[in-house]
């Protein structure tokens, strides 16, 4: 099957299908992600086009993974960040959304506190457990969006979660469902992709995913989460390390709309700004930072340059 893409002028392939791999041992890239040597870099040689989208932007996660790996910040100091925020993405939003904690107190009266100021940018979202329970406190609340951990890789599903891939697959798709239910549109975070099996569960599940978005009218985003640090830009790089690989693989071949991929890297391999200036480049209208780059294990992409990277790229 064919039709007829209108950026491209081209008729193009459709229709792709890949099915669940639900495999007895998980796939670990042992070759690549050997616990004696630096992970490898490897090559097929193969690219993929770029295909900036029309609209793109940033997110902050300074309220929620930048608290991670610091004190966390006070009530008085998160209002004083989200007013600096609000300034800096201006009318049109390119900070369009910042990430809150619920657990506590004082996460929630920081949330409200922000909520007060009215503001159209960023827009106030939230990470949370994946129950029914923080479905309605986000809900009660008066936010429409939240993130929920929907781990990808092997190393996950196997060995943190004991379960199957097919097992993951519904139990996620379960979740995600409940969050609908809620009247919250869920946001899920494909934690460490850059290790998952890509064809074999990373893009059967996005797919699925977008079929129920479909169904129930609920625009359903996706996080792709670089937990480690391993994704790289190098032209004709292999899964699951490519960054436009991903990109593309989840826009061309789970039908993903580049509105609703978002990226969300670490700075393991001090590449996290141009692995997500080139996430924008191949699709994604999102990339996730905090300020100063501050997070949970080796930091996260800063928000500082990317500022600069959209700056550079879109006036």
């Amino acid at each position: 099957m064919f039709e007829y893409n209108k950026k491209t002028n081209l008729p193009e392939s459709t229709g792709q299908a890949y099915p669940l791999q639900d495999v007895r041992e998980p796939n670990l890239y042992r070759d690549f992600f050997s616990y004696e040597d630096i992970p490898r870099v490897v090559f097929n040689r193969r690219l993929v086009p770029m295909d900036v989208p029309e609209n793109f932007w940033i997110t902050d996660t300074t309220f929620r993974d930048g608290q991670q790996s610091r004190q966390p910040y006070t009530v008085k100091q998160m209002i004083h960040i989200f007013d600096l925020l609000h300034k800096l993405s201006g009318p049109k939003g390119i900070i369009r959304m910042s990430e809150f904690f619920l657990y506590t107190k004082k996460d929630r009266d920081a949330v409200y506190k922000c909520l007060e100021k009215g503001y159209k940018f960023p827009e106030i979202t939230s990470w949370i457990r994946a129950s029914k329970k923080d479905f309605q406190l986000v809900k009660d609340i008066g936010l429409k969006e939240t993130g929920i951990l929907v781990s990808c890789s092997d190393y996950h599903i196997f060995h943190k979660m004991h379960m199957t891939r097919h097992q993951a697959l519904d139990h996620y798709l379960g979740v995600v469902r409940e969050c609908i239910e809620t009247g919250v549109k869920p946001r899920c975070h494909f934690e460490d992709i850059t290790r998952a099996d890509f064809y074999g569960f990373v893009v059967p599940f996005a797919a699925a995913l977008m079929e129920l978005s479909e169904d129930t009218g609920v625009p359903i985003k996706i996080r792709a989460c670089d937990t480690l640090g391993y994704g790289v830009t190098y032209p004709g790089s292999v899964l699951p390390r490519s960054v436009p690989g991903i990109i593309y693989g989840l826009n061309h071949h789970a039908n993903v709309p580049s509105e609703l991929i978002e990226w969300h890297g670490h700075n393991d391999f001090y590449r996290a700004v141009n692995n997500a200036t080139y996430a924008w480049l191949y699709g994604a209208s999102s990339v996730n930072c905090s300020l100063l780059g501050i997070g949970e294990s080796t930091r996260h992409t800063p928000l500082e340059p990317m500022v600069f990277e959209y700056a550079q790229l879109n006036g």
